[in-house]
């Protein structure tokens, strides 16, 4: 069933030029190879996948169905949820899911476009060659999310602030390891824990293996920033490590800030203030939030970015305990396990 009331397009404008400063490497050492990054780039080069092939774009998603457990919701157990109709909590239940998927379309955009300013300026070869595949893979995550909500949800919503001011930092710094750090680590590392919760919770079959296929291309990004920044940081001065944690703490404030959905809120006129304080405290959600660190933590410990102070702003922040979370490379292989298998299903049979 298509949306209705909230078939809009609510976008802002369609193009934002924004001024930056990077600089491009040439690598003329061609034989120079760091084994462990030529790993990943041969297991990108498997990993790719064909959306028209593998997805069944055939199927039309019932948005009347949640996209996962009603006690998921951001207003779930408030007053303001008891006094909504059916249809309404409906209407809410599309246009949250609307959201988020939006804030995924937005935020693989936003990693297309740095891992294109990482093939400039990293300083390696086999740095270069992965992150062309990588480029490849965002530009199918931009073009799979944009098709799943134009054409079954029916349109999208524009990116929410926090969002893009993660992304704008990103984007406009100079130095190579601030885009690692704010997209292999904080953006790509945020993402895997949400399309995880999502793969597991969805009963949509599209969004489901959609989300599974993305994961395991992201599961390698990650991995890359982990490759590429667990031994540059134990070299630096104290204070360029003091600087990059605090970058991540304030990242990680964002992105915790950033799933309050105050443009749904203002969208179905609802009070906008009093129901982002609801999903602010809203228990699911507060789950939800801190889950979505799960494979964050573990790898800023692997670059050793959790110092006794950091170690104290993530127990502000209620996501220390993932410290002991399984590292990137566990998500790597079981994700590649995954991917395989849902390869061989799918394999003609003689």
């Amino acid at each position: 069933m298509a949306a209705t009331a909230s078939a809009v397009e609510t976008s802002g404008p369609s193009i934002d030029t924004l001024e930056t400063i990077l600089n491009v490497t040439y690598t003329w050492g061609y034989t120079e190879t760091r084994e462990k990054l030529r790993d990943l780039y041969q297991k990108a080069k498997r990993g790719q996948w064909i959306p028209e092939d593998v997805l069944p774009w055939h199927h039309q998603p019932d948005l009347e169905k949640p996209m996962g457990p009603e006690h998921l919701l951001p207003l779930f157990g408030s007053d303001v949820y008891a006094k909504m109709t059916e249809r309404e909590k409906r209407q809410l239940n599309v246009e949250t899911s609307a959201w988020t998927l939006s804030q995924f379309l937005h935020g693989e955009q936003g990693a297309l476009l740095a891992t294109a300013q990482l093939v400039d300026s990293v300083q390696d070869l086999d740095s270069k060659l992965y992150g062309a595949t990588q480029v490849v893979d965002e530009a199918r995550h931009v073009d799979v999310y944009n098709r799943y909500l134009h054409e079954k949800i029916g349109f999208s919503y524009p990116c929410n602030t926090h969002l893009r001011t993660l992304l704008d930092m990103v984007l406009t710094d100079s130095r190579w390891d601030m885009k690692f750090l704010g997209m292999q680590i904080m953006v790509e590392g945020l993402a895997l824990s949400a399309f995880g919760m999502i793969r597991m919770n969805t009963q949509e079959p599209l969004l489901r293996d959609l989300t599974a296929y993305v994961m395991g291309d992201e599961a390698r990004h990650v991995a890359f920033g982990v490759l590429s920044l667990r031994d540059y940081y134990r070299d630096q001065p104290e204070k360029v490590r003091a600087e990059r944690e605090d970058f991540v703490y304030e990242a990680a404030r964002l992105m915790r800030d950033r799933f309050l959905f105050q443009e749904v809120w203002e969208k179905m006129g609802l009070p906008a203030k009093q129901c982002m304080d609801i999903a602010l405290n809203n228990q699911g959600q507060i789950l939800f939030r801190q889950i979505l660190f799960a494979k964050i933590v573990p790898a800023i410990k692997k670059m050793d970015l959790l110092s006794d102070r950091q170690r104290g702003r993530f127990q502000e922040l209620g996501i220390l305990h993932f410290e002991s979370a399984p590292d990137p490379f566990a998500e790597l292989e079981r994700e590649e396990a995954e991917m395989r298998r849902r390869r061989e299903s799918q394999a003609p049979t003689a």
